[in-house]
């Protein structure tokens, strides 16, 4: 069956734009055919540095023919009724109409008919559409062109079945049958026939269509180098990726550091090759960073490399010196020295510089340190003072990314503890979900009091993320909390903690007439659903933890945690889920009842009212049960109380069995409903049972 090959070849698409690019291409012109009734086998996209590419499959020669059936009015209706019904079916006269029977007389029916058109005549204007609306997140006009796209456009390939489809038209560029092979080494047209013929000719011309095969040559031919050269290539699948967008005919080469560079730190080395030149960090076999570096070059080589690979080393000449600049400049004055200058930058408009942010997670991080095993008072209050101060550094002005890893080697420098650098390089930490949290004592109390300064200060100016946008990650710093609370096991009252936060922002004057409490319970509920977020792919129910956080006053999150797994567990077996029925139904008939007596049945149960035997057995049994599981839950033992819980099913079983509860009398209904209300409020010590689903 006839393919559809679209390529269209540009100016250099930025790497990280390419594969959500061809994945939008694939997306859109499939949207396309299939609006059209256009089937198809398979469809594949790719992306190089220059070109979006597209190959469709089994596509038919034309549309199917369509019948369609269309109900209009009755046999005698008015006239504008009629009209109205044969303009919408593109029909002129009820002559193109058919009667037919229906049960309240003959109805009108209109039978329209379509002829497929050929599919030739339909990919223009789908293809032109895709074009003209393609959601680029960066585009750009040219010349006096119209339509917008990453960058000028050069040429437009689009085959169908062989043959050029020369209506297609977009900014200028016409379609045709050729394509253009590497910039530099095949620049010349070469025309194609289908697309296993120009994948072909596109190697041959020195072009890597698939960008999954351009990582792994990229990949292997670089281990093999560096094996060679007793080495091994720095894993960094993000570089990988970048420079596979970068090369359409990779060539991987080493290349040598010269031996001064050597005593810079390896982070700062190492931001320097990736960032600004793309180059790969070569480590020793006992795992040091070795003098050489790793590179992909976009040309053949016939000298073996030496001239390219000497003009690389040239230009990380060049960048390194400037890095060793700053390195032993910024070591001409102590960190402490610096941390002053912070108030000449502004943390948020609205909460202050980062001068005051630093002495707020100073205090903050003092008071945390009775909850943190380990942490020192003065030490984390040491740490908190300097962490920030590299940001002032000629080093991290110039590669951001090594913000708190330099401040951890200017600290040692400086003949600060051990504690009080690791710290200064892991309060920012964790990143993202797969970063490393924070375990040192003093690290701990830092990176917690940095994260809830920043979270307590935008909730304090209701700056708070909306929908898909969080233009100060807050809730990264939110997970990044629970990560390092879960992880380190800490015993930790939130909303203390966010109270103190809040307070110190008062101090400082900012947001003085918010009210606490208000405040705090809102970001502690914002905690619960990030709870959920980071609790999901561990197969914890979300219901769970919102039924535990109903209670109330739980900020604790590690007691959270043992609640809901307790919880999870209690519900996972037979008796679990049958005294969840049991509640259910008992809240049910309580909530009937009092929307029907405008009442509540919250009172004490009279034992004297209590006639029948199951009620009375009922009434003994959550006596005892919610006594000892107040004492399982003050022990934190909340898989006993449930185990006490599970004791309830069976003479709540019997109770609904054998005792009616709306009966005549109306002191005994009364009684029934409280009993019932009470078996309720004696499920709900553990978690609020009404939030948790089928």
């Amino acid at each position: 069956m006839p393919e559809l090959l679209l390529e269209i070849l540009s100016q250099e698409i930025p790497a990280q734009m390419q594969k959500r690019a061809a994945e939008d291409l694939k997306r859109l012109v499939i949207d396309g055919l299939k609006k059209a009734r256009l089937a198809f086998a398979e469809a594949e996209a790719y992306a190089t540095p220059r070109r979006l590419v597209l190959a469709v499959d089994g596509l038919p020669e034309q549309q199917p023919d369509l019948r369609e059936e269309r109900k209009g009015p009755k046999v005698g209706a008015p006239d504008k009724a009629v009209e109205g019904f044969l303009r919408s079916a593109g029909l002129h006269s009820l002559e193109q109409c058919e009667k037919r029977d229906a049960s309240k007389g003959e109805v009108w029916f209109a039978i329209i008919e379509r002829h497929g058109e050929p599919t030739v005549n339909i990919l223009p204007n789908i293809i032109k559409d895709v074009l003209v609306k393609f959601p680029w997140p960066k585009s750009m006009r040219w010349a006096a062109e119209t339509h917008r796209w990453v960058r000028p456009v050069e040429n437009i390939l689009c085959l169908f079945d062989g043959v050029a489809v020369e209506s297609i038209s977009f900014n200028g560029v016409s379609a045709g049958n050729h394509t253009n092979g590497h910039r530099f080494l095949s620049p010349a047209p070469v025309e194609v026939t289908c697309f296993a013929d120009y994948r072909d000719k596109l190697a041959a011309a020195y072009v890597m269509l698939d960008g999954a095969e351009r990582s792994a040559t990229i990949a292997v031919s670089l281990q093999k180098l560096a094996e060679g050269a007793g080495l091994t290539v720095n894993d960094d699948p993000g570089l990988l990726d970048e420079v596979s967008g970068l090369i359409e005919w990779p060539i991987c080469l080493l290349g040598t550091i010269d031996a001064e560079f050597m005593d810079l730190p390896s982070e700062a080395l190492t931001s320097s090759m990736r960032k600004h030149q793309k180059y790969f960090a070569l480590s020793n076999l006992d795992g040091s960073l070795a003098p050489r570096f790793g590179f992909v070059a976009n040309m053949t080589v016939t000298d073996g490399g030496a001239a390219i690979v000497a003009g690389n080393e040239r230009v990380l000449r060049a960048r390194l010196a400037d890095a060793k600049f700053f390195w032993d400049k910024d070591r001409r004055m102590h960190l402490a020295d610096r941390a002053s200058a912070l108030g000449e930058i502004t943390f948020h408009a609205k909460l202050g510089t980062v001068a005051e942010k630093v002495q707020r997670v100073m205090a903050l991080a003092a008071d945390l340190t009775p909850n943190i095993f380990g942490a020192e008072r003065d030490a984390a209050r040491r740490a908190a003072l300097l962490c920030k101060a590299d940001l002032v550094t000629g080093m991290v002005c110039e590669f951001p990314d090594l913000q708190g890893v330099m401040g951890r080697y200017y600290a040692l420098h400086d003949g600060e503890s051990a504690a009080v650098a690791d710290a200064i390089a892991d309060h920012y930490s964790p990143l993202g979900p797969h970063d490393l949290c924070p375990t040192s004592p003093v690290s701990v109390a830092v990176a917690l009091a940095d994260k809830i300064d920043t979270l307590a200060g935008f909730w304090l100016i209701d700056e708070k993320p909306t929908g898909s946008k969080d233009p100060y990650a807050i809730r990264r710093a939110a997970l990044g909390v629970i990560r390092i609370i879960f992880e380190n096991s800490l015993r930790l009252n939130l909303l203390n903690i966010f109270a103190t936060a809040i307070r110190l922002y008062k101090d400082n004057g900012v947001a003085e007439d918010a009210e606490t409490d208000a405040v705090t319970t809102d970001l502690l509920g914002f905690f619960a659903d990030r709870l959920k977020v980071h609790l999901r792919e561990t197969g914890i129910r979300h219901d769970l933890i919102s039924a535990v956080f109903a209670l109330g006053g739980e900020d604790d999150l590690v007691r959270l945690m043992a609640r809901v797994k307790a919880l999870g567990s209690f519900l996972s077996n037979e008796d679990g889920e049958n005294l969840l029925v049991a509640y259910r139904r008992a809240a049910n008939i309580v909530r009937i009842e009092s929307k029907k007596d405008k009442s509540e049945f919250g009172g004490n149960v009279s034992v004297d009212l209590l006639a029948e035997g199951e009620e009375r057995a009922l009434f003994e049994n959550f006596v005892k049960v919610r006594s000892d599981a107040e004492d399982a839950i003050e022990d934190e033992r909340f898989d006993s109380a449930m185990e006490e819980m599970a004791k309830l099913r069976q003479p709540v079983d019997a109770f609904f069995e054998k005792v009616t509860v709306n009966v005549d009398d109306m002191d005994l209904r009364v009684n029934r409903l409280r009993l019932l209300s009470q078996f309720g409020t004696t499920l709900n010590q553990i978690a609020d049972f009404s939030l948790i689903e089928g």
